[in-house]
């Protein structure tokens, strides 16, 4: 596989080089955040650094076990290396795995001389003491599984994009998948996503494996973009026969959303420009994933998972997405960009019939601002503009 340098993600690393702040970089299990430290260690030894002014621990290392049950080992080491060298780059990947990793990480970046970079796997990391002991001190760069942009950059053979995008929607992001071979294409991703279950999830929750939450996990695959609740949920399972309250789910959503497995949007109402607080939508990290779950059956909703692309590719975009509320009718997605511009997305499978167009269209038409709106499709045809909304096909939309 070609390497894919992952131009968005290293040049935010580079322009905080140096900076006083501590970098860290957050995403799923294997969406490729240590190669981007790898990535970026090239740059500054390409930029003049030398090899014994770079320290990298990866955690999940087994060799550095010593370090994660005394820290105070590790801690030691590095300032012993930091104590005669004007200044030197401390990597620390998968630092979650580390005991009182977060004392550690606030007494480096007291060092001047140390420029401090960590990486992790489960939003944990940014939570309790560290984030009130680092609060305006550190700067979160979060990773995702290959856009389809870069999925079409691995391949040799580019001329089919529809192929191309078909064995995305079913094989998703995943850097490493992305390299294996057919034959054990699914048994690599079914390896990541137990690991994700039990050390991102089970492990860091101090959970026992429980049939009832493989039962919500596997529902929120099947149910990607469609409007939940904990209660609804817990409605759903008691009609097939599991009892399992709604505040056991509450615990499960926030478990597989801290393990970034999922990412929670919350509704919009456009009118009143304020954020709703019920019936979120729940959208998976990578179709890959999904696909392993569900099997056979992951085909069947084809529509929510273009969704998911969609909304993956807009967060990549470093957006802010919500579902919009139109009056009595939903947009499928309201995007706020990082230029302060807001865009109105509604994406369906195809819009080719006339009363399948007009639907789509009547949402945009309860919006009386003039933000851009676009209508996302898989047909192919060239971008038309319809009342000033535009209809473009996905795939362009993805490669722009």
């Amino acid at each position: 596989m070609k390497l894919i340098k992952r131009k968005n993600y290293l040049d935010r690393l580079i322009s905080l080089r140096g900076k006083d702040v501590i970098k860290v970089v957050t995403g799923i299990r294997r969406c490729g955040k240590s190669t981007l430290f790898n990535l970026f260690i090239d740059y500054l030894q390409s930029d003049g650094v030398s090899k014994e002014d770079i320290i990298l621990y990866n955690f999940e290392d087994f060799a550095l076990q010593p370090y994660i049950d005394n820290p105070q080992k590790l801690h030691e080491e590095i300032l012993e290396i930091a104590r005669t060298k004007p200044n030197i780059y401390v990597f620390l990947d998968e630092v979650q795995n580390l005991k009182n990793f977060e004392k550690i990480i606030d007494s480096l970046h007291l060092r001047p001389n140390i420029d401090l970079y960590i990486t992790g796997s489960n939003s944990f990391l940014l939570s309790g003491e560290l984030a009130t002991l680092l609060t305006g001190r550190y700067i979160e760069i979060h990773v995702l599984p290959f856009s389809f942009k870069e999925y079409v950059e691995t391949q040799d053979d580019q001329s089919r994009l529809d192929l191309l995008f078909n064995d995305y929607l079913k094989n998703g992001g995943l850097p490493g998948a992305i390299a294996m071979p057919e034959l054990i294409k699914t048994d690599y991703v079914r390896s990541i996503y137990n690991s994700i279950m039990q050390k991102d999830i089970m492990v860091r929750n101090a959970w026992r494996k429980s049939d009832h939450f493989d039962r919500l996990v596997k529902f929120m695959f099947d149910t990607i973009g469609s409007p939940l609740s904990a209660n609804n949920i817990s409605n759903v399972f008691k009609d097939l026969g599991f009892s399992i309250s709604s505040p056991t789910i509450e615990n499960y959503l926030d478990a597989v959303c801290d393990a970034y497995l999922f990412y929670k949007v919350q509704r919009y109402h456009i009118k009143g420009k304020v954020i709703l607080s019920t019936q979120e939508k729940f959208y998976a990290a990578d179709l890959g994933l999904r696909n392993i779950v569900l099997g056979q059956s992951a085909g069947y909703n084809i529509g929510h998972a273009l969704e998911n692309v969609v909304f993956l590719e807009l967060l990549r975009r470093g957006n802010q997405v919500h579902i919009g509320k139109a009056n009595h009718l939903e947009i499928d997605f309201v995007s706020q960009t990082s230029q302060g511009t807001t865009e109105y997305i509604q994406v369906a499978w195809t819009a080719k019939e006339e009363s399948t167009f007009q639907r789509e269209m009547r949402p945009f038409e309860q919006i009386k601002d003039f933000n851009k709106r676009i209508l996302l499709t898989t047909d192919v045809e060239p971008l038309t503009i319809y009342k000033g909304i535009q209809k473009m096909n996905v795939i362009d939309w993805l490669l722009e």
